[in-house]
Parts: structure tokens; C-alpha cells; sequence
């Protein structure tokens, strides 16, 4: 399973801004900086996460974005099945386009979807507070306790 860029980029938005304290807001041009990444793919990305409720974004001239939730309250399973477009690991995983034969009688995409499965139940179990209480992550972020 290969995650999209997009889910990458999110995952990367909420560590940061766990990373945060609280009552600080970030902006999209330091985040774009610390990752070297398009200040234009992330502000699409931010855009979402605010439709999500994972982030709160502030208008203004001291406006600028932080988490919504907790960082304990954002279920990393839960943010990979929203920021993914589908999970269509083979043709016939989408009923729409699959022109397979062998879908009738095949045996592997059920072993494709219990792997799909395993997968997403693995990552439900973790949340977005498990990712950065990493030892190191303060000092490559240079953030301030």
C-alpha cells in the first residue's frame, strides 16, 4: 500500500502543528519551509483538513492555523481513510472500472482486502499523540517546551 503524496503532506501538517503549544498558531509558509514543500500543495491540503474538523484555521492579520482536536483525539486510521482517494489496490477493487476477468472466481482480491483491512486496523490504533511524543522531534522542529 503506497500512501498518496496528498495524506503525506496532511500527516505532516498535523505533526507539526501537534508540535506547536496550544494557544500558538502556525502559518503555511513556515510549514511549506521546514518540509521544503509547495506553499500551493499545502495550502489544498489545509483547506481540507479544515473541511475535516482536524484543523482550525484563523483569518485575519494574526490569523493562521492549529489543531482542532487534541492530538490524542486524531485517529492517524481515521485521517489516511480521509485524505485518500481510494483504496483500489488492484482493477477490480473498483466496481466501476473493473474489467477483469477473473474477478468472478478470484481468490486474490479477497486476499488483497483482509491485507487492506489488517492494514487501516493497524493504523486505527494509533493516534496523532503517539507519533510526536518521539524522542528528537522538539529539536528538529526547533520548538520550545
Amino acid at each position: 500500500m503506497r500512501l498518496t503524496q496528498y495524506t503525506d503532506y496532511s500527516l505532516r501538517v498535523l505533526i507539526y502543528l501537534a508540535m506547536q503549544n496550544n494557544d500558538q498558531l502556525a502559518n503555511i509558509k513556515d510549514i511549506a519551509e521546514k518540509y521544503t514543500i509547495s506553499k500551493n500543495h499545502l495550502m489544498k491540503v489545509i483547506h481540507e483538513l479544515g473541511k475535516l474538523g482536524f484543523i482550525e484555521t484563523i483569518r485575519g492579520r494574526n490569523g493562521g492555523i492549529r489543531l482542532a482536536l487534541k492530538p490524542d483525539e486524531i485517529n492517524i486510521g481515521a485521517v489516511i481513510r480521509k485524505t485518500e482517494e481510494d483504496f483500489h489496490m488492484v482493477e477490480c477493487f473498483n466496481t466501476e472500472k473493473n474489467s477483469c476477468i477473473l474477478s468472478p472466481t478470484c481468490r486474490l482480491k479477497h486476499i488483497l482486502h483482509d491485507a487492506l483491512q489488517a492494514y487501516l486496523n493497524v493504523l486505527d490504533q494509533y493516534t496523532l499523540a503517539d507519533i510526536v511524543t518521539q524522542d528528537g522531534l522538539l529539536e528538529l522542529f526547533n520548538f520550545q517546551t
